[in-house]
Formats: structure tokens, C-alpha cells, sequence
């Protein structure tokens, strides 16, 4: 058994003998903390929201809201972590208060705007809104701020007008001078409960002799899938172990050759790479997925590898990916191979990683193809599940035909699919009308669909078509020179 250590809300925290599948959301509450809510338990409403003290993709201190509903409890083991008792006065926050303390001023502003009606959600908004008025560089409010809190009752407008009204911290502001501390790097950590572990080594030497001595164990990237699967179905795992520590898991990098994404890079650090111009000039494709890649409280703990390491035929990651023509390093003791991502999904929920293996780092070859697109068809815009992903990457010649085509879809297979039975009927043609045509009767004949809540087979076999349609329509009208 050991301890986890943390801070909460500036104070010192330690807990024992607590189960690994504990949440963090559960132990808040157990303990009198009960203003942080549960409403679904899967990430998708924010209620639950709490802050931490992270580095962003660019090594600057920031709060980053999480969900608390699908944080392990031995996760925040040398972690420094806000509630919304904690947000009014920096320092202090017993379960239980006896005295008023003053309002930050997020809360100032949801009261004044009338930003709360029941208030079951209100605490998750604050601390997003929290967040967002300390992000590093914020000029205005940006909408995804608030992008994983659901409210049923007031309504968004009054909620986006508190966060508009925002101004800059006060010099004197002591969540802001938190800010310029040192955040240190995650220490490693063992801990056993019920006879279940929870391990988090530092380094991919660390990481092999783990899966070594147990291999039974199940990585945990973000948990917001894993954990899901924890909390609703009471599915239960020996042992767990973070990836959260390694930080050669957490890197990237751009060559002539490759640009490579470390598999633990959060998606929310992975957005804000692209940002930058070496990134961001080449992936126009995942500048379009990630908006649609759930929320940012999702995107702040999610990763790519474990994205694909799911093998879900709905993920949204690995049509963009494939796309893209990408490769990944898989790493174990016995050493690192690459293999073609095409030649990773061996069935449904079935990868090509061995015993002891895990997805070490995402490449993708440059040159990439100009023309980039990435479409979901889902029942609503944002923060829904796929019912088809389609991701195209197309490079025309001077003369109007085609150099390269790749093309890929999610949804359509026990897999998400490359489908490269098509690509070859493009090669050296014109990318005009009659191509398109010959595209879409062998679509006629991609994937084996099937029927669910979500959409029929025969919906998805059309929706394959009506995307190679659109993609083929913004990109003869004018719409295909933009990146």
C-alpha cells in the first residue's frame, strides 16, 4: 500500500488504502467536498469539472480543467488540484466552511449575468471559466472554454456573457502569482488497494519492466475511455498503469522527413502544436478533426495512442490518421518496430501489439498531400459519437490531375478502413466529374456496415458516397486552395 499525496485546494492531502477504480469525482464527495457534481459519469457534462496545475505545449504553467468523473484517485499523487470550494481565496479550503469569503470574479460574473438557474452545473462552469480566465495569452473568451459543460436550464447566453465580461487578473492576484511557480514533473508511484495496483513509472525503461512483471496490466492513457468503462460497467483491472509520467511518451517533433506525435501527448497540447507553423501548415486534416474531437475537458486528458490502441471502429483519430499515411513505433523490452497504421486494426477491438508492447509514437511522412479534409456525420455537430468519419488528403498536379489520393473512413467496418482499393482509380487522372465517378461506384462495395441506433447500413453505405462527394465539390470550386 501507499499514500497518495496531493494538494487540494492549498492544503495537503493524504489518502490511503483507497481503490484504484476510485474516481477522484467519488473521493471528493466521500470526503464533504460535494459541490463538484456527478451527472453522467462519462465525461460528456462537466459537471463534475475540477482544475489542476499542468504545463502546456509550450512549457508554460496553466489551470486545466478536467473531468473529476474519470480521473483514477491515485492520478493526482503529486498533483496540485482546485475544487470550486477553493476558487474564492487562494490558500485555504476545508470541506466545510463557516464564514463567507469573497467571490473571484468568474463567480462575480455568474451571479451578476444571472449565468445559474438550478446550479447543479454551475460549479463545473466555474471552473472552466476559472481556467479560462488565467489561460496564458487570453486577448477574448474562446468558446471552447466551456465546450464540455452541459446546462439543461439557463441557457448558454447568459453563461457566454459572464465569461465575455471577463477582465484581466489583478497584479496582485494570488491564483495568477501561482502561476509563476515551478509545476513539477509527476513523480513515479506505486500503489496497491484491495489487491488491485496502480503504477506510474517515469520512463519507457520503467514502463517495460512493469509489463514485464505484470502482464495482465492495462495502460491508462487519459482514462476517458477506460474509465468510463470503470465507472458504468464496474469493469475492474488488476493492475493500472499511467502513461501519464513518461515524458518521451509525451513529445513531438518535426524533420524533413516525418513530423512525430508522442502516443500520451494530450489532444489539447496536440492543438495547440498547431498552432505553430511547422505543425499546422502540414496538418490542415487534424486542425478540422480535433474541434470535433469532443470537448476540451475531454481533449485535455486524451491521447492518441489511446485513441487507437481502443481499436473502435467510430474512433475519430485513426480515419485522420490513416489519411494521413501514418506509421507507429511500437516499443517493449525486446525493442522498437514501426509498422503502417493500415496494419495495425487486425478486428473489431483487436490490434496488432504483442504482449508487453505499447504505441510509443504516431508518424506521419512529409511532404503531406495539400488538399485535406476531415468530415463526421454524427446527430449533433459537437461532442458526439461518429456514426461515419471520412478523412481525405488529395495532391493535384499543376495540370490538374491527380498526384495522390489517400482515403480513409470510420464506421463503415468492424475497423476504421483505408481505402485503398479506390485510391488507384484516381492516380493520374483528372480530378474532375468522371473520377468521381469511378470513386464512387467502387465505394458501392467498401466496408461491411452495420445497422445500430445510429444510423442503418444502408444510411452509412451513402453517407461513404456523399462524403467523397463533397470532398470532390470543395475541392474543384474554388475552396481547394485553401489549406
Amino acid at each position: 500500500m501507499a499514500t497518495t499525496v496531493f494538494e487540494l485546494n492549498g492544503q495537503t492531502v493524504r489518502v490511503d488504502d483507497v481503490d484504484p477504480h476510485c474516481t477522484l469525482l467519488a473521493w471528493l464527495r466521500a470526503s464533504g467536498r460535494t459541490g463538484t457534481k456527478e451527472g453522467c459519469a462519462e465525461g460528456e457534462c462537466g459537471a463534475c469539472a475540477v482544475a489542476w496545475l499542468a504545463r502546456d505545449a509550450d512549457g508554460r504553467a496553466r489551470y486545466e480543467p478536467v473531468n473529476s468523473c474519470l480521473v483514477s484517485m491515485p492520478e493526482v499523487h503529486g498533483r496540485s488540484v482546485l475544487t470550486v470550494e477553493g476558487v474564492s481565496a487562494a490558500g485555504s479550503s476545508p470541506p466545510v466552511r463557516l464564514h463567507p469569503l469573497p467571490l473571484h470574479p468568474v463567480q462575480e460574473a455568474m451571479v451578476e449575468l444571472g449565468g445559474s438557474q438550478c446550479g447543479y452545473c454551475t460549479p463545473g462552469f466555474v471552473i472552466s471559466l476559472f481556467c479560462e480566465y488565467y489561460r496564458p495569452g487570453r486577448r477574448s473568451y474562446d468558446p471552447e472554454a466551456i465546450s464540455g459543460n452541459l446546462c439543461r436550464c439557463t441557457g448558454y447566453r447568459p453563461i457566454a456573457d459572464a465569461a465575455r465580461s471577463l477582465g484581466r487578473p489583478s497584479a496582485d492576484d494570488p491564483w495568477l502569482a501561482r502561476l509563476e511557480a515551478e509545476v513539477p514533473a509527476l513523480p513515479a508511484f506505486a500503489h496497491t488497494a484491495a489487491e488491485r495496483r496502480f503504477l506510474r513509472p517515469t520512463s519507457s525503461a520503467e514502463l517495460a519492466s512493469v509489463l514485464h512483471e505484470h502482464p495482465e496490466a492495462v495502460l491508462l492513457g487519459g482514462g476517458t475511455d477506460l474509465m468510463v468503462y470503470a465507472n458504468q460497467r464496474r469493469t475492474r483491472y488488476p493492475t493500472l498503469v499511467s502513461l501519464a509520467a513518461i515524458a518521451e511518451l509525451r513529445a513531438s517533433r518535426v524533420s524533413d522527413k516525418e513530423i512525430v506525435i508522442g502516443a500520451a501527448l494530450p489532444l489539447a497540447h496536440l492543438e495547440q502544436l498547431l498552432e505553430h507553423p511547422e505543425y499546422g501548415a502540414e496538418l490542415s486534416l487534424l486542425r478540422r478533426l480535433l474541434p470535433l474531437f469532443s470537448s476540451r475537458l475531454i481533449r485535455n486528458r486524451a491521447t492518441l495512442g489511446g485513441n487507437l490502441a481502443t481499436a473502435s471502429p467510430i474512433g475519430d483519430a485513426a480515419p485522420a490518421l490513416l489519411a494521413l499515411g501514418a506509421e507507429l513505433t511500437l516499443d517493449s523490452a525486446a525493442g522498437q518496430r514501426r509498422l503502417p497504421l493500415s496494419e495495425f486494426f487486425l478486428g473489431y477491438r483487436k490490434t496488432a501489439l504483442a504482449a508487453g508492447e505499447w504505441i510509443a509514437s504516431v508518424h506521419l511522412p512529409l511532404p503531406l498531400p495539400r488538399l485535406q479534409r476531415f468530415y463526421k456525420v454524427s446527430k449533433r455537430v459537437l461532442d458526439d459519437i461518429s456514426t461515419v468519419a471520412g478523412a481525405f488528403a488529395l495532391e493535384l498536379r499543376p495540370d490538374g490531375r491527380v498526384e495522390r489520393l489517400r482515403v480513409a473512413f470510420g464506421g463503415v467496418a468492424a475497423t476504421p478502413i483505408r481505402a485503398d482499393a479506390l485510391e488507384p482509380l484516381a492516380i493520374g487522372e483528372p480530378w474532375n466529374g468522371e473520377t468521381l465517378n469511378r470513386l464512387l461506384e467502387a465505394a458501392r462495395t467498401l466496408g461491411t456496415p452495420l445497422s445500430d441506433h445510429r444510423g442503418s447500413a444502408e444510411y452509412r453505405r451513402a453517407m461513404i458516397g456523399k462524403l467523397l462527394e463533397r470532398f470532390h465539390a470543395e475541392t474543384t470550386t474554388g475552396m481547394g486552395s485553401r489549406p
